[in-house]
């Protein structure tokens, strides 16, 4: 295995920020995101020989997803939320010479019902929405990804925005 290694680093690190970015819209918890992201690394190395070099980013996120499900079935359905704003919106703690205290306060609100929305959207719809718009994948990669026909994703896309939009009225 250690002649694989390079490869392995050159193939998985750059994807890992794609990585927790994933585990952590689906565990909605930083530190469970964290370790989802090390235990799926971790098997990816383990892996790593069953490989066949077509995409690592799909096959990275791919054991990520599944690693994220499993934590959540292990959680049983208790819902965490977290209660420190710093933890969901860590960039809205630095101070702009911009915009006055109205607009930072508008902002934040906006954010915050954002991620409220985002959270309540059932967890295949948010996975769904966030491969998509976030990590920026094809329909093709999220099929491949969740392990549901191109259709299907399309599908959840839609109901995910359309539930995203009622929001916003």
């Amino acid at each position: 295995m250690t002649g694989s290694r390079p490869i392995y680093e050159q193939a998985i690190l750059p994807h890992l920020d794609a990585a927790y970015s994933l585990a952590r819209w689906l565990l909605r918890d930083p530190d469970a995101a964290s370790d989802v992201v090390q235990d799926a690394c971790l098997r990816a190395l383990q892996h790593f020989a069953s490989f066949r070099g077509d995409d690592a980013r799909a096959w990275l996120l791919q054991i990520v997803r599944n690693t994220a499900y499993t934590r959540l079935r292990a959680r049983s359905g208790r819902q965490e939320v977290s209660l420190d704003e710093s933890d969901t919106h860590p960039g809205l703690d630095v101070a702009d010479p911009a915009p006055g205290p109205e607009e930072q306060l508008a902002t934040r609100q906006d954010l915050a019902q954002l991620d409220a929305a985002l959270a309540a959207l059932p967890v295949e719809l948010r996975e769904c929405l966030v491969l998509c718009e976030l990590e920026q994948l094809s329909y093709k990669e999220i099929a491949r990804i969740t392990e549901v026909p191109i259709g299907t994703v399309m599908s959840r896309l839609w109901r995910a925005r359309r539930l995203l939009a009622g929001v916003a009225r």
